[in-house]
């Protein structure tokens, strides 16, 4: 208990810190001081800058981290495998590609995008569970078949490209330049289905055990799976639309929080939210920062370090 307490404060502190940071630090630097002395000040420009540039940036990679995270959380249950995650299954392909679909094609139908989006997101899944099933789930398999529809649904998303369609923020994450009905889109279905994860914590614990012991006690197996699926998809749908495609956070921020706080999903769903905002306004912020005026995606950075640590995992298996 004393542990899972100490990683809540730490990740929690880092979190703080890291927001204070990526907020004072850029083309416009202020001190922590003038920051604070600053934050209720309606006259000053470089405060004003800060609220309408940056802050909207932060809560977008904040609430794209929690999304993403839990979204792999979720899936590694009903899957039963330690790999599960929406970019590597194609689920956030799939997102990417009907939104970029909409954009592209039928402009006039935009405000739905992030319906359609989970409707991608949504088949991506069907296809991964239909095309995986044989008497019951095999890890393996469905990670074979995963990757599969991951490679397809990018192969429609390049054909659309060269058809003319515009790939800004869909098929890589694009954080630059978020608005305020960006952080409104992704905190209103990011913090349903948080909250929706949360509620279901104790069937995601069910359901790591097996399909025959789950329904020996009665417990309904395929509901909870499908809703904890479309719970999954809304969450990485909902990062899709504003954040872009972020790969490796589902598989990398779960298995460092499971050796945090472990398994107990009550425990676990929240951490894992907590922990990935961190690491990914960590990673946008770096990105940011460091080759000044140039900008590395948090997306770029993920993919360096979730290679290594996917082949890390995929030894120790």
């Amino acid at each position: 208990m004393t542990k899972k307490i100490i990683s809540f404060i730490t990740v929690t502190v880092l979190l703080v810190m890291t927001i204070i940071y990526a907020a004072t630090t850029g083309s416009i630097q202020m001190s922590f001081i003038d920051f604070i002395t600053n934050f209720f000040n309606a006259d000053n420009a470089d405060m004003a800058a800060i609220k309408d540039l940056r802050f909207p940036r932060i809560i977008v990679a904040i609430f794209a981290g929690a999304a993403l995270s839990v979204a792999g959380v979720l899936l590694q249950a009903i899957m039963r495998n330690p790999l599960a995650d929406a970019g590597f299954i194609g689920i956030s392909a799939g997102a990417a590609f009907t939104k970029l679909f909409i954009v592209s094609f039928v402009p006039t139908l935009f405000f739905f995008t992030p319906i359609a989006a989970f409707i991608g997101g949504a088949l991506a899944c069907f296809f991964v569970f239909l095309l995986s099933w044989k008497s019951g789930l095999n890890p393996l398999k469905l990670i074979l078949v995963g990757i599969a529809i991951n490679a397809m649904f990018s192969g429609l998303t390049e054909a659309m490209i060269s058809f003319g369609a515009s790939a800004t923020g869909a098929i890589t994450s694009n954080l630059s330049l978020k608005t305020w009905d960006d952080v409104s889109l992704i905190v209103t279905y990011g913090s349903i289905g948080l909250l929706l994860a949360f509620i279901l914590y104790a069937s995601c614990n069910v359901l790591v055990l097996s399909d025959k012991t789950a329904k020996s006690v009665g417990f309904n197996v395929t509901g909870a799976r499908i809703l904890i699926a479309a719970v999954a998809v809304l969450l990485a749908a909902a990062s899709v639309v504003v954040a872009g495609v972020i790969s490796f956070v589902g598989i990398l921020v779960p298995h460092i929080a499971r050796r945090l706080v472990g398994y107990d999903h009550k425990v676990l769903i929240p951490f894992t939210a907590l922990l990935g905002a961190f690491i990914i306004l960590l990673a946008d912020t770096l990105g940011r920062t460091m080759f000044s005026p140039m900008e590395v995606p948090a997306s770029t950075i993920m993919a360096i370090i979730g290679g290594p640590f996917l082949i890390f995992l995929l030894r120790k298996e």
